[in-house]
């Protein structure tokens, strides 16, 4: 099996706050994440298809049509934007980067597998917060 990888980055705001819980329970589980004045990333983000190469072409996917797909659906509705109130795919969801790699991947599978040669499948989102701090959300393959 072959993985391709398009990187991309964006930058955005944004908070980590539970509406459901207490100022103070925010506070505690989010530190200066839960800044009501927000604060933003330089996110790396990392879109990963799997599969065998198309005989004819030799690819698993066109990484042109990839990286409009990744435009499209992650990067114009998120770059320079607030997360929390912004992007209309994300009302409801705490931006941690744990529920972005999953929203963005969900943001993606269906247009990928479409575009994809044969077999090949949407295999992950890897966001980078930070250089230290990554999340990762995989599709289970068969």
């Amino acid at each position: 099996m072959i993985f391709v990888t398009r990187k991309a980055h964006f930058n955005a705001a944004h908070r980590l706050h539970n509406p459901d819980r207490s100022e103070q329970w925010n506070q505690e589980k989010f530190g200066k994440c839960n800044n009501p004045y927000w604060h933003g990333h330089n996110y790396q983000l990392e879109v990963t298809v799997a599969g065998e190469p198309d005989p004819e072409t030799g690819y698993v996917i066109d990484l042109g049509v990839l990286k409009s797909i990744i435009q499209r659906r992650i990067l114009d509705p998120c770059d320079h934007k607030n997360l929390n109130l912004e992007v209309d795919f994300l009302q409801g969801v705490i931006p941690s980067s744990e529920n972005l790699v999953r929203v963005f991947f969900q943001q993606l599978e269906a247009e990928i597998n479409q575009e994809a040669f044969g077999s090949s499948r949407l295999y992950s989102v890897k966001l980078y917060e930070t250089d230290r701090n990554i999340a990762e959300y995989r599709s289970a393959l068969k």
